[in-house]
């Protein structure tokens, strides 16, 4: 009778363990970032326009660290945020710098004067060729811009605190 019970309850803690792993299992896949799903970042929509996607998402990331497109070339740039969480508490936003500028103190000069929209001071526009607003989970936020010269151009997002992960560089050819 206790070798029956004692079975018993194996069994029955050997199928609430494999049940275990199996969730974790999930849980791992729908933490991997989605970027798999939508590599759709650089599409010709003709001879002078490039589209680019960039993903955000709620892990303070970009999905791309470093885009190419061509000088003289207009950049059409669609942000999507595949997070859920709201702009006040993971907004996400794509501002790209001028030469020269350098991401660390730009990032740290915005971070102390945004208010609850997030936008760029005066003085920090001047500092940039392009920037998007700021936008939270589920959102997407499109802009269109000239490419500079040839070189390459830090971007990142000015939301406070997020320009040292989220950041690339922009290659100009």
């Amino acid at each position: 009778m206790k070798k029956e019970i004692l079975s018993i309850l194996f069994s029955c803690s050997l199928m609430v363990i494999s049940c275990g792993q199996k969730e974790s299992k999930k849980d791992e896949h729908v933490s991997a970032p989605a970027y798999e799903e939508e590599q759709v970042n650089l599409e010709p929509v003709n001879d002078s326009i490039t589209s680019v996607v960039l993903l955000s998402d709620d892990n303070m990331r970009y999905d791309q660290s470093e885009i190419k497109v061509q000088a003289g070339k207009l950049v059409k740039l669609t942000l999507k945020h595949i997070g859920k969480m709201p702009k006040t508490a993971m907004g996400h936003n794509f501002v790209l710098l001028k030469k020269g500028i350098d991401p660390a103190d730009f990032g740290a000069e915005v971070a102390q004067g945004q208010g609850p929209e997030y936008k760029l001071s005066k003085e920090a526009s001047l500092k940039t060729i392009a920037s998007t607003k700021m936008i939270g989970g589920g959102e997407s936020v499109t802009i269109e811009f000239m490419a500079p010269e040839k070189g390459q151009y830090n971007y990142l997002c000015s939301f406070p605190g997020h320009y040292s992960q989220m950041k690339g560089v922009l290659i100009v050819e």
